[in-house]
């Protein structure tokens, strides 16, 4: 039986096409499903390609498909015009690593001859994992006697290099460690001559196991050495190889799989990230990262893979706001595709919206006490209570980050509770006035009936430690740095400390709404069982580089569970950020317009590729600003389209000539070839109003940490392309990026 695959290098060049051609690559993709062999799609072996079992197939007057096609095997690799998927099967070999067994599709050292001069500026690597300033990069030493035939006939009087040689990166490695590692032998030599200046170029013609170690060396990890495979075992069965060939057993696994590029990495798992995925737990457990490496990817096939383990089970994948669960909803539905029966026993929620539902079905009718009218209650008990000197902003700030977060009932509560962050000393006595002041909130939303959102996770939680019958089996939460008190108890409540049954991803470094406090006191203890992705798929290292400025190299949460983000590599280059400051907002909107309309040169179809490399994001602090983000976007003669009042990123992704328009908060969770951040001037990045609300000291420095976050979450948006402006004078935070 002939067995029908896809290669992630196919799924990444059929991004780079037009919307029309990527529709007809489609179409005889499937065609070639059912039927390899028909006439009809007139394959025609690639005589000039070193591997003669490549082939080309006809998509489109001068589209062509390149397969790689044996007696046991159909591998579609690769789509481009003509001539470049040619030369693209010309340049490769799909062969069996003699080491550990894995299919790689290899580049033909003879005649790539020697790692291209990188188009862009390297960093120096380090063992610490800390990058300095690039330098002009440098082509490796070619010991090939094509070396001598590019020498001048006639040369001026040499002029030596000043600087210093470059740093050989892996002299000490011997072959059979490298080979350990995936490299392919053909590379051995350009891999131990690698220096500083060309690791990612090299990294660039490798197969990703191979590049991705040597990044990891290069930052002072010690990478894992994968398991070989029997001889006789099939080359696509090992782990490696199956993240980037996937047998597609129908139409619908080959519709998910061609859907959107984005989704490459629901369907194509670093060994790493599907060790998390099937890994039991005794316990709580949480996989962090930075942003793009695959946290999302993994909480998705993690609740899968719980579902399909378990046939009875029900299993709850949820986040903190509504939008980021449509998002996972709609990633569920291509990673189960055509097992809809598997999908009826996954609940998709934003955890608010949960409670609600939750609320209704186990308690009853649900009287919400809105931010107003809470805010209203505080005033006037305050007003009730003499002789205070507590300002409005401190009450409200004591009582959404202590007393209704912790759900306090009574002033032996208030009195004990430890103040987790706030360093404003209380003595018993102003506190006693202050709970004088909460007491009389709390009585006066039970007379009226009313919740906060607080105190309804409070009462589910009271429900199901009672009943000890949880609606689900498993729970896995994305954007876990964002779970608050009351959620987590929640959570708690429903696990039931039972193994597996809780399971987070995030990533501290993008915390933008709660304030830190312990999970371990709650009960909720990932000491032991928290990991850290290091691979980053989505971001150049360009683009990486400058927005880990804006974070410590390692940040660590209040029970001491640390990520530490030194070591993370991005396994593509890019061009360098763009950072510019304005004189004034008019010079600002003519710039963005104009880096918006070079991207339309620079990439063709830039705007109309879909989920692809096209996608456009331009994001702003808060609301005040988006007017001067679409006045940016329209002066490029370009449509903009709010996030803010659209049904999903999706619908204007795949529109051309849109880009999308939205505040920095909106962004967490997107993605998009590239992204203008605007509007970061002094006083609104990080927010004045916000600064004059501090309560207290502490308060100061979550201010700072929360708006450098939200910068960080929408740099992190970009995949190629990032410009980040303001007007002078700039945001502080300028400075560091």
């Amino acid at each position: 039986m002939v067995e029908f695959r896809i290669a992630d290098t196919f799924t990444a060049s059929l991004g780079r096409l037009r919307a029309d051609e990527e529709k007809a690559v489609k179409t005889t993709a499937f065609d070639l499903q059912v039927n390899p062999a028909q006439p009809g799609h007139h394959l025609h072996r690639v005589d000039s390609a070193r591997d003669r079992n490549f082939w080309s197939v006809r998509a489109g007057r001068d589209l062509r498909i390149i397969v790689h096609r044996t007696s046991s095997s159909f591998l579609i690799c690769y789509v481009d015009h003509h001539d470049s998927a040619y030369r693209w099967a010309e340049r490769r070999r799909l062969e069996r690593h003699p080491r550990t067994g894995a299919a790689q599709l290899v580049e033909i050292r003879e005649i790539v001859r020697e790692v291209e001069r990188p188009r862009y500026e390297q960093p120096h690597w380090s063992a610490t994992g800390v990058v300095a300033e690039g330098v002009p990069a440098q082509p490796p030493a070619d010991s090939s006697s094509a070396a001598e035939e590019r020498r001048p006939e006639t040369a001026a009087k040499t002029v030596p290099d000043e600087r210093p040689a470059a740093k050989i990166l892996f002299a000490d490695k011997v072959d059979d460690e490298l080979l350990g590692y995936g490299v392919p032998p053909d590379w051995l030599e350009d891999a131990k001559s690698a220096t500083e200046e060309t690791l990612l170029e090299l990294a660039d013609h490798l197969p990703a196991e191979a590049a991705e170690a040597l990044l990891e060396l290069a930052t002072g990890g010690t990478p894992p050495v994968p398991t070989p495979l029997p001889p006789a075992a099939d080359a696509f069965s090992h782990p490696d190889a199956e993240r980037r060939f996937r047998v597609m057993a129908d139409r619908e696994e080959l519709e998910r799989a061609l859907e959107a590029p984005w989704e490459k990495w629901t369907v194509f798992l670093h060994p790493a990230q599907r060790d998390l995925v099937r890994r039991d737990y005794g316990g709580p457990a949480r996989v962090a990262g930075s942003a793009g490496t695959g946290k999302t990817i993994v909480a998705l096939h993690r609740a899968v893979h719980l579902a399909e383990s378990d046939p009875e089970a029900r299993v709850l994948l949820a986040t903190f706001s509504g939008p980021l669960a449509d998002a996972l909803r709609s990633r569920l539905r291509l990673l189960i595709g055509s097992r809809p029966r598997l999908g009826e026993r996954i609940e998709v929620h934003p955890m608010a919206g949960l409670a609600e539902r939750l609320y209704r079905l186990n308690i009853g009718a649900l009287k919400p006490a809105s931010e107003e009218h809470q805010r209203a209650l505080l005033g006037r008990a305050a007003a009730e209570v003499p002789n205070h000197s507590f300002s409005a902003r401190f009450l409200w700030a004591e009582w959404t980050g202590v007393v209704d977060a912790w759900q306090l009932k009574n002033w032996d509560e208030y009195r004990e509770v430890p103040r987790l962050g706030r360093r404003t000393r209380l003595a018993e006595a102003r506190r006693k006035v202050l709970w004088g002041i909460f007491a009389k909130v709390r009585t006066r939303l039970q007379r009226q009936d009313l919740l906060t959102t607080a105190a309804m996770f409070g009462r589910l939680d009271a429900h199901f430690n009672q009943a000890r019958r949880s609606p689900f089996d498993y729970c896995v939460i994305d954007e876990a740095q964002d779970v608050s008190v009351a959620e987590l108890r929640f959570l708690a409540a429903l696990s039931e400390d039972r193994p597996n049954s809780l399971f987070f991803s995030g990533d501290l470094g993008q915390r933008i709404f709660r304030a830190p406090f312990s999970w371990r006191k709650l009960g909720v203890d990932v000491r032991g069982r928290s990991r850290t992705l290091r691979v980053n798929y989505r971001t150049s290292h360009q683009i990486r580089r400058q927005a880990d400025r804006l974070l410590p190299a390692k940040i660590a949460d209040v029970d001491g569970v640390e990520e530490d983000r030194r070591g993370t590599v991005s396994v593509f280059n890019g061009p360098e950020p763009r950072i510019r400051i304005y004189g004034s907002e008019a010079e600002e909107i003519a710039g963005v317009g104009d880096w918006l309309r070079e991207l339309s040169a620079v990439h063709e179809g830039a705007v109309d590729t879909g989920q692809g490399r096209g996608a456009i994001g331009l994001f702003v602090r808060s609301l005040s600003e988006i007017e001067r983000a679409i006045r940016a976007v329209e002066s490029a003669g370009l449509e903009a389209v709010r996030l803010d009042t659209s049904a999903g990123v999706s619908q204007v992704d795949s529109i051309p000539a849109q880009v999308a328009v939205g505040t920095m908060h909106r962004a967490k969770g997107l993605e998009f070839w590239a992204v203008a951040v605007m509007a970061c001037d002094d006083e609104v990045l990080p927010l004045q109003v916000r600064i004059e609300n501090v309560a207290d000291e502490a308060d100061l420095e979550e201010v700072y940490n929360t708006e450098r976050h939200l910068l960080y979450v929408a740099c992190t948006r970009a995949r190629d392309r990032l410009l980040v402006t303001g007007v002078e004078p700039a945001s502080e935070f300028l400075e560091d990026l």
